[in-house]
């Protein structure tokens, strides 16, 4: 019943009908939608009283939803209204208990027990959060003098590289791992103590110091607020910079976890998790960015530094989620600091210049750039973007020799790699384009460098490669042939594949003579086998073999090079990041796991007829082919390499990465042996494209439904699975994805309590009983399957148990379908509900008139799992009633349950004789004179 549709005759009777209408949708497991009942109640003129019990009614939704701080919030607006509601003080209990507020939530309890002292819930609870809060008091005093004694020992000078102080550091880290490790520490005066250790300058000591923080500073925000005043944001900023990689490594992690708490902060109105009020941390969080913006511009920072921090505000800075409307943060930055972005990325790491960069600082700017820019909202945002880049473009493109020339055209470059739309418009600025091509031609290796870049990227637009193709192509192969540095040989072949390539996967569509790209693929492949060059140097020969292998005989050609495979892999593991994408692009195009719809026959004739171009497939590309170039690239150790790209934590592996490393896997999961397998596929299906975590999750729904998954996904990955799994139920998805998703839950679900406690808190089960309706026979059964197994949890034993639905209806009448896989799923959910609530039996007679002939054909069939569960079916409903056991009794149930007690021992005979001995319990039937 929707909320709202009644109209009462007058505003008291309005709130109370919502009220009920809330606590019956409540009952049903809807607290979203008891939650619009009673919110509509509350704004209908109800009475203090009413009011007081609305709030706490909100409070016990928002308690299901596991929103605590809400809760907590409702409940203590009912208490204001009634200061002697018991209900809402236990609720706020609850509440503060769940959100570590132990000292808070004793008081409440304590004051239910002053109210109804005899009330044994209140007086357990009690007793619980009591002992809890003895077992901290505990634990904190005991680790007083652990705590003083671990800084003691770390700030000697004379325990200095010893194993005592290695320890000490250890164990400080470990007991900030714990809340209220943490917690003792930040009251110890150990965030100033910390501070005197990262002021030492030595690495172990700063990594100790720097690990300790992570944990005082983890989900908690006025600790961190607490911190970053104490320590400083410049200096906790400046630690990134330092030399040391696994110090700037250790700062960029408990930068994240700072920005993880000022970002809850700003969600939550500035509570924490104590309570406190602290400062804006809004405002706390434009001051982090702002100093990592200067961070990217200053002298002296290390290359890894400048790149952690733009991983940091890549993750930092863009919106979620697109359905998020606030992009001010974006902006913000934008108009701060978008000059400096633009000035990493027109940095070259050769020579060194005045800013310090590594080879994979211009593409995390690129992805930086990128994400601003998708982030913006509309067409004047956008202007202000090219106009910003533009300017900054001019200012060293004009009047700045050949020098500024060269920076600016590698800031270009930047762009083309990041958002397109502004480096294809800086490229039509005045004498960009006539630079470029002018360049290529200089004697000086890094002018030619910096243009065959801005080359090989402009070309990446269908009109412009036509531009390049009429104008440049004989200048690329002019420097391919007559150059004698491999770096500049390499960039002019990558730029004439990106080129041979404009036709993509169209068989009829070739930019080069026969046999061309066959010539560019082996000198690709040459490249990239030797390990003489650097990897920075052989990243462009898998650039080049990425547009290449949308040839079919390319491709045939690549995964027989064992040598190339081979090196393909290795390049992939190698701190050199930036060539993730182009690895991925050339598997996807390898195994053909791109999208590819089939064009409709009528509309090739009629394209044909008006004289339009129809793409060709090339014989190389059917199936057959496909999957031998697929056993080639398993036996070459595919599985293993992409593993370990998933696990890269990079800005380079982007969302877009991400969907093409989630094809490829989806195609070789069937044939792949390997155990890390199913250990990549779980970040694919958690994090990137949207497309591209349905192909993971599909991925992982084919390997649950054809395995073990207790073997597949061991220890506590196995409940990770879950929520990739339920994604898939949504109405976006087709079909085969319900269907594959179903059957996999259906796994799960038997499995373990504590699965099926995960599926119903991924709020599977609605979703879960809409595809029992569905019209496509294999949907319904898998969701009938899946619904039956989830029916050994208390929670959907209740949902049938409530009144006002027609679930168990469901079951009764599917029990009696003509699927015999249906009707065998939905005696089994049956069975399972007569059994575990005999409260259903009663009902059973009373969802439908036909529920005897449904119950008589289980009995009668020649299926033994359908007799089975018939007859136990009728054994609970026996042993429920005598009344529902004399129906039973009075009918053909009864000839035929005597007819299956005499047959040959098994659990059918077993049962059906039970049946019958209660019945004679009863006094309903007689037993046999010779005692049957």
């Amino acid at each position: 019943m929707t909320p709202g549709l009644l109209s009462p005759s007058s505003p008291a009777s309005a709130v109370e009908q919502l009220r009920k209408e809330g606590n019956e949708l409540f009952k049903c497991g809807d607290y979203e939608g008891a939650l619009t009942a009673y919110t509509q109640a509350l704004g209908l003129g109800a009475t203090p009283q009413d009011q007081a019990i609305l709030h706490r009614n909100r409070a016990a939704c928002h308690l299901k939803l596991e929103d605590y701080n809400k809760a907590e919030t409702e409940a203590s607006k009912a208490i204001e209204k009634d200061g002697g509601d018991v209900k809402a003080l236990y609720r706020r209990s609850q509440a503060l208990e769940k959100l570590g507020r132990l000292d808070q939530a004793v008081l409440d309890l304590q004051r239910c027990v002053s109210l109804e002292p005899k009330n044994k819930v209140f007086q357990e609870a009690l007793r619980n959060i009591g002992g809890q809060i003895q077992e901290k008091v505990r634990y904190m005093s005991s680790t007083d003098a652990k705590v003083e004694q671990m800084f003691q020992i770390l700030l000697d000078p004379q325990e200095k590289g010893t194993e005592k102080k290695q320890k000490a550091s250890q164990n400080l880290v470990v007991l900030a791992r714990e809340d209220a490790g943490a917690e003792k520490i930040f009251r110890s005066n150990g965030v100033q103590l910390l501070q005197r250790l990262l002021d030492t300058g030595e690495a172990d000591l700063m990594l100790a110091a720097l690990r300790t923080l992570v944990g005082i500073c983890s989900e908690h925000q006025s600790r961190t607020v607490a911190t970053l005043s104490v320590l400083g944001t410049r200096r906790v900023v400046s630690i990134l910079g330092v030399e040391s990689q696994a110090v700037s490594l250790a700062a960029c992690h408990l930068l994240q976890v700072i920005f993880d708490a000022l970002k809850e902060g700003v969600k939550k109105g500035f509570r924490g998790k104590e309570g406190a009020i602290i400062v804006d941390p809004a405002r706390e969080l434009k001051i982090l960015i702002s100093n990592l913006l200067e961070l990217l511009t200053e002298v002296g920072v290390s290359g890894q530094g400048r790149d952690n921090a733009l991983t940091l505000l890549i993750k930092a800075v863009p919106r979620k989620s697109l359905k998020d409307p606030n992009n001010s943060l974006t902006l913000w930055v934008i108009d701060q600091g978008l000059k400096k972005i633009l000035e990493v990325g027109g940095s070259v790491q050769e020579p060194p210049g005045e800013l310090a960069v590594t080879a994979n600082s211009r593409m995390s700017a690129s992805v930086l750039l990128s994400k601003l820019f998708d982030d913006l909202k509309c067409d004047a945002e956008r202007e202000n973007f090219h106009r910003l880049c533009e300017n900054y473009i001019k200012s060293w493109f004009e009047g700045q020799g050949l020098a500024g020339k060269l920076r600016a055209i590698q800031t270009v470059s930047c762009l083309l790699q990041g958002p397109c739309e502004a480096g294809n418009r800086a490229l039509e600025l005045s004498g960009v384009m006539e630079s470029v091509i002018a360049l290529c031609a200089s004697e000086q290796e890094e002018e030619q460098l910096v243009a065959v870049e801005a080359l090989i990227h402009a070309a990446g637009k269908a009109k412009r490669a036509s531009f390049i193709t009429a104008n440049g192509v004989s200048l690329l192969k002019d420097l391919y042939k007559r150059s004698e540095k491999d770096s500049i040989r390499i960039r002019a072949l990558v730029g004439l594949c990106k080129l041979g390539s404009a036709g993509g996967t169209d068989f009829s569509m070739k930019q080069f003579a026969e046999g061309s790209t066959l010539k560019l693929a082996k000198q690709c492949r040459k490249w990239l086998c030797n390990d003489q060059m650097d990897a920075g140097t052989r990243r462009w020969a898998v650039e080049g073999l990425a547009y290449l292998t949308f040839d079919a005989d390319v491709k045939e050609e690549f995964v027989e090079d064992e040598a190339a495979l081979k090196a393909l892999f290795q390049l992939s593991t190698s701190e050199e990041r930036s060539v993730l994408f182009a690895v991925a692009s050339a598997l996807v195009n390898c195994t053909n796991s791109y999208d590819c719809e089939e064009p409709d026959p009528k509309m090739v004739e009629l394209a044909k007829y008006a004289k339009q171009h129809v793409p060709e497939q090339h014989p190389k590309d059917k199936p057959a082919f496909v999957r031998a170039r697929v056993k080639k690239l398993l036996a070459a150790g595919v599985v293993s390499a992409m593993t370990c790209m998933v696990k890269t934590e990079s800005p380079v592996l982007t969302g877009s990465c991400r969907e093409l490393l989630s094809r490829r896997r989806r195609r070789v999961w069937a044939r792949s042996t390997d155990g890390s397998s199913p250990q990549a596929l779980l970040p694919l299906a958690l994090e990137g494209t949207d497309v591209g975590q349905t192909k993971a999750a599909q991925a992982l729904a084919k390997l649950t439904i054809t395995s073990n998954p207790e073997m597949t996904f061991p220890g506590e990955r196995i409940y990770e699975v879950v929520r990739p799994l339920v994604s898939l139920l949504h109405l976006s998805c087709s079909g085969l994805q319900n269907f594959e998703a179903l059957m996999a839950l259906t796994n799960l679900a038997g499995i373990s309590e504590r699965l099926r406690q995960k599926i119903l808190k991924e709020k599977a089960v609605p979703m879960i009983e809409g595809y029992m309706f569905e019209e496509h026979e294999m949907i319904r059964r898998a969701a009938t399957e899946c619904m039956c197994n989830l029916a050994m949890s208390k929670e959907v034993q209740d949902l049938f148990e409530a009144t006002g639905n027609d679930r168990l209806k469901l079951l009764v009448l599917y029990s009696g379908e003509d699927d015999e896989l249906l009707r065998r799923a939905a005696a089994g959910g049956l069975a399972m509900l007569t059994s575990m609530r005999p409260s259903l039996c009663s009902r059973i007679p009373q969802v439908t008139t036909h529920w005897l002939e449904i119950l008589q054909a289980l009995l009668l069939s020649p299926n033994q799992e359908l007799q089975h569960r018939g007859v136990v079916v009728a054994l609970n409903m026996v042993e429920a009633s005598k009344e529902i056991a004399g129906t039973l009794m009075e009918s053909e149930v009864l000839e035929i349950l005597s007819v299956l007690a005499k047959g040959k021992e098994s659990p059918v005979t077993r049962a059906a004789a039970a049946c019958l001995g209660k019945a004679v319990e009863y006094g309903l039937i007689k037993p046999h004179q010779d005692g049957e």
